[in-house]
C-alpha cells in the first residue's frame, strides 16, 4: 500500500498544496516549523481519522479558512482509489472514495492502514494510561474496521450513563434505567476489553524480538519486556477472559460492586475507558524505571511490533516523524534495515544527514510553505 499522490487543501500550513510520492522511501527535509510533519500528519489522518499531534480537528484547518481537504491518491496492489476528507470544525465531516460520497465518514477507515513513529511515542512509556488505551485502540481500528463502530457506541454510552448518574447524585432515582445503560455499557465495553487482551497476546512475541534487536547493548537486550493489561475489574491479565461474553459478564459484577460509589460521585468508575497498560523491562515497571534510552527502545519495539502485526496482506505505510535525529546509531541502524523494505516510508527530518542511507530514496525540501523535489 502507498499514497501516490497527496493534494491538501488549508491543511495546517498549507493553502495548497500538491505532491507526487510513489512507492518507496520519501524523505521531507526541512527546518522546524516549515510544514513537513504536516505532510505525514495528513496521510495518517486519512488512517485514523484523527491526528497525532492535537485532540481535535481545529488546528487542522488553516487559519482563517472554514473547511481543509485532505485528497490522496491510494494504490494498493492493483488497484487505485482517489479518496477524500473535508474538515470542517464544529460540523460533521465528509468523506469520498472516487468521487462518491460515504454515508459516514468512518467508513472510510481500513482504505489506509499507517503505523507512524513520533518523539510523542515516549508518552507510551512515560505518559497518561489515556497514551497507551489509544495505542492499542488505534492498532485494533486498522486491524478491524469493526472496532471504530464498537468504540463509537461505547463513548456514546458511557456519555450517557455519566449524564444520568450526576443527574442521580443526592437523589433517590429508578435504578431500572441505570441497568440499561449497565447492560449496554458491559455488552460495548466487553468487545473492546477482550479485543485488547487478545492483541496483547498477540503482539508479545514480536515486542520482545523487537525490543531484543534494538537494544543499545547486549544486557539489556537479554532483559525480558512485558506489556500487561490493568482492568479496572480487578482481574489479572492472565486471568482475565478474552471471550466478549465473558468479558461483559465480568464488567456486570463490577460495575454492581461500585454502584454506590458512582452514584455518589457522578461517574462511571469501571470500564475500558479507566484501564491502563503495565509496560516493564525486567522485573521492574518501565515508568519511573526506565532511562531515557530504555524508554525510546520500548516505544520504538512497540511501534514496531504492531507494524509487524498489521502486515499482513501488504504493508502499511510506515511513518517516520523527526525520530532518526532522537535514536542512537544502532537504534537508528536497525529501523532503517527494518523500513528499508516497506513498500512505502515517509521520513520528516532537519537535516539530509538524520536519514539513514539505506532510506536514501525520493527526497524534497519543504521550505516556506513550499515543497520542492530533488
Amino acid at each position: 500500500m502507498y499514497v501516490d499522490r497527496l493534494a491538501l487543501v488549508d491543511f495546517r500550513s498549507y493553502p495548497e498544496v500538491e505532491v507526487d510520492l510513489g512507492a518507496g522511501p520519501i524523505a521531507f527535509i526541512g527546518a522546524n516549523g516549515q510544514g513537513k510533519t504536516n505532510l505525514v500528519e495528513a496521510v495518517d489522518y486519512l488512517a485514523r481519522l484523527d491526528s497525532h499531534r492535537v485532540s481535535g480537528d481545529t488546528p487542522l484547518v488553516r487559519a482563517g479558512a472554514e473547511r481543509s481537504i485532505v485528497r490522496a491518491d491510494v494504490v494498493k496492489g492493483e488497484r487505485s482509489a482517489l479518496i477524500e476528507v473535508e474538515i470542517t470544525p464544529g460540523r460533521s465531516n465528509r468523506a469520498r472514495v472516487n468521487r462518491s460520497e460515504l454515508p459516514r465518514v468512518r467508513d472510510l477507515l481500513g482504505t489506509v492502514r499507517t503505523v507512524l513513529f513520533s518523539p510523542e511515542d515516549l508518552a507510551l512509556v512515560k505518559g497518561d494510561p489515556s497514551d497507551r488505551r489509544r495505542f492499542l485502540d488505534d492498532h485494533l481500528v486498522m486491524q478491524s474496521v469493526r472496532v471504530a463502530g464498537v468504540k463509537a457506541d461505547y463513548e456514546r454510552t458511557l456519555r450517557q450513563r455519566n449524564t444520568l448518574l450526576k443527574s442521580a447524585r443526592g437523589r433517590q432515582v429508578d435504578l431500572s434505567t441505570l441497568e440499561i445503560w449497565d447492560e449496554r455499557l458491559a455488552t460495548f465495553g466487553g468487545e473492546i476489553t477482550a479485543r485488547r487482551l487478545q492483541v496483547l497476546d498477540d503482539l508479545a512475541p514480536d515486542l520482545q524480538r523487537r525490543h531484543e534487536a534494538v537494544a543499545a547493548s547486549a544486557a539489556e537486550a537479554r532483559r525480558c519486556v512485558s506489556a500487561t493489561y490493568v482492568a479496572k475489574t480487578g482481574i489479572a491479565h492472565d486471568d482475565h477472559p478474552r471471550d466478549p461474553e465473558a468479558c461483559r459478564d465480568v464488567l456486570l459484577t463490577a460495575i454492581a460492586e461500585r454502584r454506590r460509589d458512582e452514584l455518589d460521585r457522578g461517574l462511571t468508575l469501571v470500564g475500558p475507558h479507566r484501564d491502563d497498560v503495565a509496560l516493564a523491562i525486567g522485573d521492574l515497571p518501565a515508568k519511573g524505571y526506565a532511562s531515557h534510552g530504555e524508554s525510546w527502545s520500548l516505544a520504538l519495539s512497540l511501534r514496531l511490533a504492531s507494524f509487524d502485526h498489521l502486515r499482513v496482506d501488504d504493508d502499511p505505510i510506515l511513518i517516520l516523524d523527526d525520530v532518526f535525529a532522537e535514536l542512537d546509531s544502532g537504534r537508528r541502524g536497525h529501523l532503517a534495515d527494518m523500513a528499508a523494505g516497506v513498500e512505502q516510508v515517509l521520513v520528516t527530518a532537519a537535516v539530509p544527514n538524520d536519514v539513514p542511507d539505506g532510506l536514501r530514496g525520493r527526497r524534497f525540501t519543504v521550505s516556506g510553505g513550499q515543497v520542492r523535489g530533488e
